[in-house]
């Protein structure tokens, strides 16, 4: 069953606490029940601003790893408010199956499968959101929310409805 849902989809912080806490803040108000993080979050306490918004919160690691460690430790800190996944996700988010990976490459293959209604993923900078057609005859949603950062690449960030598959691009002024 499809439930009205809306989530909030960052990706590359890269150590700036700031815009995060921003975007997430900015995501709360409009509406948002969660938040995605696709990769590069670098050290654990980019997370604690953003974490204390109070929405629940599913983070990948990205190719800049920075600690895993601490991130796993965080996440069984704190139950329900933040998930640490890894490498990669797997959700189920309003009814909806999402996977979450860093790379862009990775998610459009994984777009292409069919098997997912909602693919985000990171890595480039470069924010945008495109339907692609999958091998089972449908389409499937490929989100990058860009650099929530701001690094060679404006402040981005994507608000996304999980019930009307609407996801609009957010700019923030840093």
């Amino acid at each position: 069953m499809i439930r009205r849902v809306k989530i909030c989809i960052v990706s590359d912080s890269h150590d700036r606490a700031d815009p995060l806490a921003q975007a997430v803040r900015e995501a709360k108000e409009q509406g948002a029940q969660a938040v995605i993080h696709c990769g590069d979050v670098i050290g654990t306490q980019t997370l604690r601003a953003a974490l204390e918004v109070g929405l629940p919160m599913h983070v990948i690691h990205g190719n800049n790893l920075g600690d895993p460690i601490s991130l796993s430790r965080w996440a069984r800190e704190r139950p329900g408010k933040l998930d640490y996944h890894g490498a990669d996700a797997r959700l189920t988010l309003g009814g909806r199956r999402v996977f979450v990976v860093h790379y862009p490459e990775y998610g459009h293959a994984m777009a292409c499968t069919g098997d997912w209604d909602l693919v985000c993923c990171g890595h480039s900078h470069v924010a945008g959101v495109e339907h692609v057609a999958n091998v089972k005859g449908g389409r499937t949603w490929l989100a990058n929310p860009g650099t929530v950062a701001g690094l060679a690449a404006p402040a981005t960030w994507i608000l996304g409805d999980l019930a009307t598959m609407r996801f609009d691009l957010n700019r923030l002024d840093l």
